[in-house]
C-alpha cells in the first residue's frame, strides 16, 4: 500500500510539474511546447477531473492558436463528457459546455450546442456566475435563430435567479437584455412594461456609479431605439440628450477608482465603454438620418468609423463589424440623398467587405445591402436593376418595416416605369390605412406620400392633395424634414399644374429652403425647376435668372456624379442578385478602405 501511495504522490507531482511547465510556455507564447506538455499528462493516467481540465485547456489552445478545429472539438467534447458526469461543481464542466456550444454555433451546428447548454444550466444552480452566464449564452443562441419567445423566457428566469441571489445589477442586465429582444420582436406592450420596470430600478440604484451609468446607457439606448423604430423622431429628443450626457459621464469615470464589488454573480459587463461610445454615435446617426440632418449624420458616422478602426487594431470583436455595417447602411442613404452616388456605391462595396470578414453578417444584413443597391440603381436611372435588387431584398427580409420600405420604393420604380398594373399589385401592401399599429409613424407618413405621387401621375390632383396633406401633418408632428420637403415640392407642382401659381410658390419656396438645410440635392433640383417657371410666369426676371442658375448648377453637379459613379467597376454590383458577392469588381476604394 505504501508503494502505491508513493506512486500516487509521484504522479501528482508530475501533473503539477507538467501543468506548470505548460503554463510557463503559454505565457511566452510557445504554444507548440505548451500543447506537448499538456498531452504528456495523459501518459500518467490522471484522475477524471485532471484529465477533463487538461482536455479543456488543449481545446481552448487549439481554438485560439491553430486552425485545427476538428482536434479542438475532440478535446472539448472529451472535456465535457468526462466532467459532466462528475458530481462536484467544478468550473471545468461549465466552461467546457460554454466553449463547446459556442464552437458548434460558429460551425452552424447550434442544435448540437443547445442540449449541452441546457444540461449545464440545469446542473449549475449552485454556481451563480456560471448559471447566469449559461442562461445568457443559451438565450443568445435562441435569439440568433429568431426564437425570441424562448430567449425571453430564459432571460426572465435569469432575472428571477439573480434577484433571489440579491444581485440588482445582474437582474437589470437580464431585464434589459429581455427588453432588447422584445424590441427586435416588435412587442411594444411588453417593451414598455420591461423598460418601465428597469427604469425604476435604475433610478433607485445605490450601487457603484460605474455599474449605474453602464445600465443607464443600456436603458437609454433601448429607449431611443424604441422611439426611432416607431418613427417618433421629435419625441425621442429628450431621451437622446440624456443618453449623450450619460456616455460623457461614463467616459470620465475610472473603473479602478470605483470597484464593482466582489460578488461573483456581478462579474458581467454589458459592453466596454469604448463600444458604448460607438453605439451612442450609431443611434445619433440613426436619429439624424430619420430627422433629415444629413450633415450631422455624416459627422457622427466619420467619428464612429474612426473609433471602430482604432478598436479593431486592438481587438477585432465581431460586434464592431456589426456597428460598422449599420453605420455604412445609414451613410450610404445620406450620400444618395445628398447627390453623392460615387461615394455611395463604394461604401456599399465596403459594406460587402465587412460582411466577408464576418460571413454571418451576410445573412443578417443581406436584405439591407440589396435594398441599398436598389436605391443606388434608382438614383442612376437603372430601373430594371432597381426592381431586381428590391425583389432580391424582399426575399431575404425578415423585418416587416424593412419589407414595407422596400415595397414603397419598388412602387415608385413602377410609377417611374409607367407600370400602373404592377403598382396596383403592390397597393394593398403599402396602404397606410391598413397598416398595423406596430408600423412606424414615419413609414406610414411615407406611404401617404407614395399614394400622393401615384395620384399626381394620374392627374387626380384633389386626391393627391389629400394624401400629401396627411403626409405633411404626420411629418410636421415628428420633425420628418425630408418628407416635409418632398411633400411641399410635390404640392407646389400640383398647384402649378392647376394654374394656381401663388399657392405653388407658397409651397415650393419653403421646400427649397428646407431641402437646402438637409441638404437634399434632388428636391433642390426639382424645386429650382418649378421656381424658374413660376418666376417666368410672374415676369420676375431677377428671380427667374437665379432659379435658372440654381437649376443648371444642381443639374450639372448630379450629371457629373452620375457619370463618375457609372464609370466605377463597383457600379456592376447592381447586376448582383444571387450567389456570393462579386469581389472582383474592386477598383480603387476597397483596398484603401480595408
Amino acid at each position: 500500500m505504501a508503494a502505491n501511495h508513493k506512486s500516487s504522490d509521484f504522479d501528482q507531482n508530475c501533473y503539477t510539474a507538467l501543468l506548470g511547465l505548460a503554463e510557463s510556455y503559454r505565457t511566452v507564447s510557445n504554444i507548440r511546447h505548451c500543447i506537448h506538455c499538456l498531452k504528456s499528462v495523459f501518459n500518467l493516467s490522471p484522475p477524471p477531473s485532471v484529465e477533463a481540465r487538461t482536455h479543456l485547456q488543449l481545446g481552448n489552445l487549439l481554438l485560439s492558436h491553430t486552425k485545427n478545429i476538428d482536434l479542438a472539438r475532440q478535446h472539448l467534447e472529451k472535456a465535457w463528457s468526462l466532467s459532466s458526469s462528475l458530481s462536484h461543481h467544478d468550473d471545468v464542466k461549465f466552461e467546457a459546455a460554454s466553449v463547446l456550444a459556442a464552437m458548434y454555433e460558429k460551425q452552424g451546428q447550434a442544435d448540437l450546442g443547445k442540449p449541452i447548454l441546457c444540461k449545464a444550466k440545469d446542473i449549475s444552480q449552485q454556481s451563480p456566475f456560471w448559471h447566469c452566464r449559461l442562461l445568457f449564452q443559451l438565450a443568445q443562441m435562441h435569439a440568433s435563430k429568431r426564437e425570441f419567445n424562448e430567449a425571453c423566457v430564459l432571460l426572465g428566469s435569469g432575472a428571477e435567479y439573480a434577484s433571489s441571489a440579491n444581485s440588482q445589477y445582474t437582474t437589470l442586465l437580464f431585464l434589459l437584455s429581455k427588453g432588447m429582444l422584445l424590441l427586435i420582436n416588435r412587442d411594444a406592450l411588453q417593451v414598455n412594461e420591461t423598460l418601465s420596470r428597469a427604469g425604476s430600478m435604475i433610478e433607485q440604484w445605490t450601487g457603484p456609479s460605474v455599474q449605474k451609468e453602464s445600465l443607464k446607457v443600456f436603458f437609454l439606448v433601448l429607449q431611443v431605439c424604441h422611439y426611432l423604430t416607431a418613427g417618433q423622431v421629435k419625441s425621442v429628443k429628450p431621451a437622446l440628450k440624456q443618453l449623450q450626457q450619460s456616455i460623457q459621464t461614463i467616459t470620465q469615470l475610472h473603473t479602478d477608482e470605483d470597484p464593482v464589488g466582489s460578488n461573483q454573480i456581478d462579474m458581467f459587463q454589458w459592453l466596454p465603454k469604448e463600444h458604448m461610445c460607438v453605439l451612442v454615435y450609431l443611434v445619433t446617426v440613426m436619429h439624424s438620418m430619420q430627422a433629415g440632418y444629413m450633415d450631422k449624420a455624416q459627422k457622427y458616422t466619420d467619428k464612429a468609423l474612426m473609433q471602430i478602426e482604432k478598436l479593431k487594431m486592438l481587438d477585432a470583436h465581431p460586434l464592431l463589424s456589426s456597428f460598422q455595417i449599420m453605420l455604412l447602411e445609414h451613410i450610404v442613404m445620406c450620400r444618395l440623398i445628398m447627390g453623392n452616388k460615387t461615394t455611395a456605391i463604394q461604401e456599399i462595396f465596403q459594406a460587402c467587405h465587412v460582411c466577408q470578414s464576418q460571413p454571418r453578417l451576410f445573412s443578417t444584413h443581406g436584405s439591407q445591402i440589396h435594398t441599398l443597391l436598389g436605391l443606388y440603381a434608382m438614383s442612376v436611372n437603372c430601373m430594371e436593376a432597381a426592381e431586381a435588387q428590391f425583389l432580391t431584398a424582399l426575399k431575404k427580409s425578415e423585418s416587416t418595416d424593412l419589407s414595407l420600405f422596400i415595397n414603397m420604393n419598388l412602387a415608385i420604380v413602377f410609377l417611374r416605369m409607367g407600370r400602373q398594373d404592377d403598382f396596383l399589385g403592390l397597393l394593398e401592401k403599402i396602404d397606410p390605412e391598413k397598416m398595423e399599429q406596430s408600423n412606424s409613424h414615419s413609414l406610414k407618413a411615407a406611404a401617404y406620400y407614395v399614394q400622393g405621387l401615384q395620384t399626381f401621375f394620374q392627374a387626380r390632383y384633389n386626391e393627391a392633395k389629400r394624401y400629401l396633406r396627411e403626409t405633411l401633418k404626420m411629418a410636421n408632428a415628428e420633425d420628418l424634414n425630408r418628407l416635409t420637403s418632398c411633400s411641399l415640392v410635390l404640392l407646389g407642382h400640383i398647384f402649378l399644374s392647376l394654374g394656381n401659381s401663388r399657392e405653388s410658390l407658397n409651397m415650393v419656396t419653403p421646400a427649397m429652403q428646407l431641402a437646402g438645410k438637409i441638404p437634399d440635392v434632388h428636391v433642390q433640383l426639382w424645386a429650382s425647376s418649378l421656381l424658374k417657371d413660376l418666376y417666368q410666369m410672374s415676369g420676375d426676371k431677377a428671380n427667374e435668372e437665379e432659379g435658372c442658375r440654381l437649376h443648371t448648377s444642381f443639374s450639372a453637379s448630379l450629371l457629373k456624379d452620375l457619370f463618375q459613379s457609372t464609370q466605377l467597376s463597383e457600379h456592376g454590383l447592381i447586376q448582383w442578385t444571387e450567389g456570393p458577392c462579386p469581389f472582383h469588381l474592386n477598383t480603387s476604394s476597397a483596398n484603401a478602405i480595408m
